[in-house]
């Protein structure tokens, strides 16, 4: 099972992100665990963690969360605007297996 960890400034705005792209995994039988957390939780919860979006407001931290995670293969990325503000949880679940590949 994949895990994709999604970071927002207060952990709030992405899920409803997360239940959007679970929904979509479902329809395409995929196995993800999809989660959300602040930023300021971000290194507690690394462990099993394949795919690291950042949320386009938080789109500053990218570069400080790639050093955090450097040399434990997470991919790290910011979730595409409009797939943000649209919540569409296909396309961020397309964005978010393409940077596993």
């Amino acid at each position: 099972m994949k895990r994709i960890m999604l970071i927002c400034s207060g952990g709030m705005s992405t899920s409803l992100l997360c239940t959007k792209i679970q929904k979509s995994a479902k329809e395409k039988n995929i196995e993800v665990e999809v989660f959300a957390v602040a930023e300021a939780e971000m290194k507690r919860r690394l462990d099993n963690i394949d795919v690291i979006l950042l949320g386009p407001q938080v789109r500053y931290l990218l570069s400080k969360i790639k050093n955090d995670v450097e040399g434990k293969g997470i991919a790290v990325d910011v979730i595409e605007s409009i797939s943000y503000g649209t919540m569409n949880g296909q396309a961020v679940l397309k964005q978010a297996m393409s940077l596993m590949e």
